[in-house]
C-alpha cells in the first residue's frame, strides 16, 4: 500500500537554523559542527568545496572564512516550528519527520486546492512569506519517493514511483532513516547490499519479500517496501493539541510514599478534571518530581491500552504511587548501602585503633524530601478519536497484564521490559529479537 504524500523541506536547515540563531551574515559561509566533523554545510561554503563529514582543520584549509557554529538539536526543532505552522496554514494536519523535513497526505489538500502543482505552489510561497525561508516540495506514491522529489521540486505521477526510484542509488535510502540508530542500521545495510552487487533501488525491488527478510531482517524489508513506492504507515498528522500540566510544591516536603501521595491524588483529581473538560484523552503521562537539593526525576507512563475503562483519576493516582515507590525506596536502599560501607570503615577504624565501635551518626539522617510534583498528560488527542478492535479486544487480564507491565517497565525504565520479535537470520537464536515491550 502507498499514500499519495507531499513532502516539504528546508534545504541544510540545521545550517540554516544556527545562522538564523547566532545572526550571522547571510554572505558568509557556514557549517554546523559535531566534534570534530561537520555535520551540515550551506550553499556558499559548499560552492568553495567544504562538505559533509570534513574534519574542521581541513574544511578551514579549503575555506578560511567558514564559520563554525555547534550543533543543537533544540535550537533546530524551535526554530523550525514557525515553518510547521505555515504549512499549516494550507494544509489542516502535518507530520514533523525532523527538523527541516515534515510531510502531509497529499490526496484530499490536492483536490482542495485544485491540483498537487497548485497545492505546492501555495506551500513554498505560504513558507516564504511567514517566515522567510526557501523550501523545496515534492509529490510521490510513499516517502521515499516523495523525499527524493522534493529535492528537485518534482511532482511524480501516480503509480510511476516505482520507476522513478528504480534507477537512483541505494545510497538515497539514508534521507529517509531519522533517529541515530536508525542512520546507523541503514548505513550498514546501504554498505551490505553495496558488497552484494546490489547498487540501485530497482536491483533491490525486484529481490523476493520472503529472500529479503530472510537475508536482510527488518531494515532490509523496510528497505525493500520504500524502494517499490510503498509505504510502511500512512502519514500521521500532527495534532494542535498541547500538552496538559498540573503541579504543586510540597510543603513541607514529603519524605513519605503515602504522604507524597496523598498529594499526587489532589494532582491526578485535577488533570481528569482538566482532561475531561478539554474533551481529550492522553497517550502517556509524564511523572515529575523534584528534591531538597534541586534534583530533577522523570519518568513517562503509557496509559491503558486503547483506553479500556477510561483514564480515571484513580488510574492515574496508581501510576504516581508506583512511580514514588520506585524513587523513594531506591533512595532508601542507596542511602542504606553507603552507610553501611561508611559504618565497615569506621568499624575498621575504631577495632584497629581503640578496639571500641562508637554508634553511626548517620543513622538518623533525614530521608530524600520531595518538595515539587507535577503530572503532564503528553500525546493529546480528541476524546473518542481510539479505535477499538472490531473483535478480539482487550478482556480483563489483558488490561491488568498490560498493567502490571507498565508499572515494572515504569520503574525500571524503557529497556526493563523486553518481549521477543522475530528478525532475519540463519538459525533460531539469530532470528529472535528483544525490544523494550510497547
Amino acid at each position: 500500500m502507498s499514500t499519495r504524500t507531499t513532502v516539504v523541506w528546508v534545504p541544510d536547515w540545521p545550517v540554516v537554523a544556527a545562522v538564523r540563531g547566532a545572526d550571522v551574515p547571510p554572505h558568509l559561509p557556514a557549517a554546523v559542527q559535531h566534534g570534530a566533523r561537520l555535520v551540515a554545510v550551506s550553499a556558499l561554503a559548499r560552492a568553495q568545496g567544504v562538505r559533509r563529514g570534513m574534519r574542521r582543520r581541513e574544511a578551514q584549509g579549503v575555506c578560511p572564512e567558514l564559520v563554525l557554529l555547534p550543533a543543537d538539536e533544540d535550537r533546530d526543532a524551535r526554530l523550525f516550528e514557525p515553518v510547521a505552522v505555515a504549512a499549516e496554514a494550507v494544509v489542516a494536519g502535518i507530520e514533523v519527520v525532523r527538523p527541516g523535513m515534515l510531510l502531509l497526505p497529499a490526496g484530499g489538500a490536492a483536490r482542495y486546492h485544485g491540483t498537487e502543482v497548485t497545492l505546492a505552489e501555495r506551500l513554498v510561497s505560504e513558507v516564504a512569506s511567514r517566515t522567510g525561508h526557501e523550501c523545496q516540495v515534492g509529490t510521490a506514491d510513499g516517502l521515499l519517493a516523495a523525499v527524493l522529489a522534493a529535492r528537485t521540486d518534482a511532482v511524480v505521477p501516480a503509480g510511476g514511483s516505482r520507476a522513478f526510484l528504480a534507477p537512483r542509488p541505494v545510497n538515497d535510502l539514508a534521507p529517509v532513516a531519522v533517529s541515530d540508530e536508525a542512520v546507523r542500521a541503514v548505513a550498514d545495510l546501504v554498505d551490505l547490499l553495496r558488497r552484494l552487487g546490489l547498487r540501485t533501488l530497482g536491483d533491490l525491488a525486484a529481490l523476493g519479500a520472503g529472500d529479503v527478510h530472510a537475508r536482510f531482517g527488518t531494515w532490509g524489508t523496510w528497505a525493500w517496501t520504500l524502494a517499490r513506492g510503498e509505504d510502511l504507515r500512512p502519514p500521521a498528522r500532527r495534532r494542535p493539541e498541547a500538552d496538559l500540566e498540573v503541579g504543586a510544591a510540597l510543603d513541607p516536603p514529603a519524605q513519605r510514599v503515602d504522604v507524597a501521595t496523598f498529594a499526587g491524588r489532589r494532582l491526578a483529581e485535577d488533570l481528569h478534571a482538566l482532561l475531561t473538560a478539554h474533551s481529550v484523552t492522553c497517550g502517556r503521562l509524564r511523572i515529575t518530581a523534584r528534591t531538597e537539593d534541586g534534583t530533577e526525576l522523570s519518568r513517562a507512563w503509557r496509559t491503558d491500552t486503547g483506553g479500556l475503562g477510561g483514564l480515571s483519576a484513580a488510574r492515574i493516582t496508581d501510576r504516581v504511587r508506583w512511580q514514588l515507590e520506585g524513587w523513594l525506596s531506591a533512595a532508601a536502599v542507596e542511602r542504606g548501602s553507603h552507610r553501611a560501607q561508611a559504618a565497615r570503615g569506621r568499624r575498621g577504624r575504631d577495632v584497629e585503633e581503640v578496639g571500641v565501635v562508637d554508634p553511626d551518626p548517620d543513622d538518623h539522617d533525614d530521608a530524600v524530601a520531595l518538595v515539587w510534583l507535577g503530572i503532564t498528560a503528553e500525546d493529546v488527542a480528541p476524546a473518542g478519536a481510539e479505535q477499538g478492535r472490531l473483535w478480539g479486544g482487550a478482556s480483563g487480564g489483558d488490561l491488568r497484564a498490560h498493567r502490571a507491565l507498565d508499572r515494572v517497565q515504569g520503574l525500571l525504565g524503557g529497556d526493563g521490559v523486553l518481549t521477543a520479535a522475530l528478525q532475519g537470520g540463519r538459525d533460531v537464536r539469530d532470528q529472535v529479537h528483544l525490544q523494550p515491550w510497547g
